[in-house]
C-alpha cells in the first residue's frame, strides 16, 4: 500500500483544508497576485502545441494558463475537492483524480508521452518520503525523450535541495539548469526555494 501524502494526511484531519485553499487562492486573485509566473516560465520552454502533464495540479491555475495559449494539458492531483474545482472553473484542460506515486496515464487511456511536465506549487514537500523517487520515476515514465520537467519548492518543508537532487539522479534525471524563482533568477546555495530544470537520462 503506497504511504498517504502529508496533503492527503492534512484533508483528512481537516475536512475543511482544500475548501480554505481555493479561497486563498481566489483571494490572491482579486487582490492582483501574479499566480501564473510558473506557467509562463513553463510555456517559455516548449514549443508551440506541446503536450504537458501539470504534476499536482490543484485547481488547475498554472495548467488552464499553459491550456489557454495553446498547450494540451492533463492535470493530476490527489485531491477530488481540488479537481472538481479545476474542472468546473476550468475546462480548458483534462483533469484528472490520481495519486502521483501511482501515476499511470497509459492506463487511464492517455499513451502518448508528454513534451513537458511542470510540478508547482510545492507539491513534491507534500509527498510521503517513502514514494518521493518512485513519483519522480513516473513522471520520467510519461516524458518524451527530449522533454523536460520543471518542478519547483521552498526550502524549510521537509525536503533538503540537495536529497531532492539526489533523488532525481536515482529516478533517471539530470538537471539542465537550476533557478532560485521561477523568473529566472540563478541559485545560489543560500537561496530559499529551487526551480529545478530536468532531463530525462
Amino acid at each position: 500500500m503506497t504511504e498517504p501524502s502529508m496533503w492527503t494526511r492534512l484533508t483528512e484531519e481537516n475536512p475543511d483544508h482544500s475548501t480554505a485553499y481555493i479561497q486563498r487562492f481566489r483571494d490572491l486573485a482579486e487582490a492582483g497576485q501574479d499566480l501564473v509566473g510558473e506557467a509562463r516560465l513553463v510555456d517559455a520552454m516548449l514549443p508551440r502545441g506541446a503536450r504537458v502533464l501539470d504534476a499536482g495540479s490543484g485547481t488547475g491555475r498554472v495548467g488552464a494558463f499553459l491550456a489557454e495559449v495553446g498547450h494540451d494539458v492533463v492535470g493530476v492531483d490527489g485531491d477530488p475537492v481540488l479537481v472538481a474545482e479545476a474542472r468546473k472553473e476550468r475546462p480548458g484542460a483534462r483533469w484528472l483524480v490520481g495519486d502521483l506515486a501511482e501515476l499511470d496515464l497509459p492506463a487511464a487511456g492517455i499513451a502518448e508521452p508528454f513534451d513537458g511536465i511542470v510540478c508547482a506549487g510545492n507539491v513534491v514537500t507534500f509527498l510521503a518520503p517513502s514514494t518521493r523517487r518512485e513519483v519522480l520515476r513516473r513522471m520520467r515514465a510519461h516524458l518524451r525523450p527530449d522533454g523536460r520537467a520543471a518542478i519547483g519548492f521552498g526550502a524549510g518543508r521537509g525536503y533538503d535541495f540537495a536529497d531532492f537532487l539526489a533523488d532525481a539522479r536515482a529516478a533517471g534525471w539530470e538537471p539542465d539548469l537550476l533557478l532560485s524563482t521561477w523568473d529566472l533568477r540563478p541559485f545560489t546555495p543560500d537561496a530559499d526555494f529551487l526551480v529545478a530544470l530536468l532531463r530525462p537520462v
